[in-house]
């Protein structure tokens, strides 16, 4: 998957999956479009993974962010070998530099030198924190 772009790799979810723009779609057609049921899409929304619009009624709406976020966490799960929640928590520590501290800290000591994974949380955590000094 390197030396793809995001729009590249994007592009090639939506085709296989027939996601067009503009279109909304309520859970159960997104379900079917993406060879999933309701119960998984509402279960990645809890874990944030997917954040659909929801209608005055409170139906929800699955955009095409929405069904490609859910059709690449999918693919995601499947190439890793990882649970939704793992994604989730994967996220989450991209998302912030004090999880991402910690998990090194549990690589290093788990296993000495960072694996290759943990390599990408140092860049991320190292970015971050220089995004969050030039906040301040």
């Amino acid at each position: 998957m390197q030396g793809v772009t995001i729009d590249g790799r994007l592009g090639r979810l939506a085709g296989r999956h027939g996601i067009a723009p503009g279109r909304v779609e309520p859970v159960g057609a997104a379900a079917a479009r993406l060879g999933t049921t309701p119960r998984m899409l509402r279960y990645r929304e809890s874990l944030g993974l997917v954040r659909p619009s929801r209608t005055a009624a409170g139906y929800r709406g699955y955009a095409e962010r929405d069904l490609a976020a859910a059709a690449l966490s999918a693919e995601l799960e499947a190439a890793w070998g990882v649970t939704p929640a793992a994604l989730a928590f994967g996220l989450r520590a991209l998302r912030e530099p004090e999880v991402a501290a910690s998990v090194l800290l549990l690589g290093r000591l788990a296993g000495g030198e960072s694996p290759s994974g943990l390599a990408a949380l140092e860049f991320e955590e190292r970015k971050a924190r220089q995004l969050l000094r030039l906040a301040s």
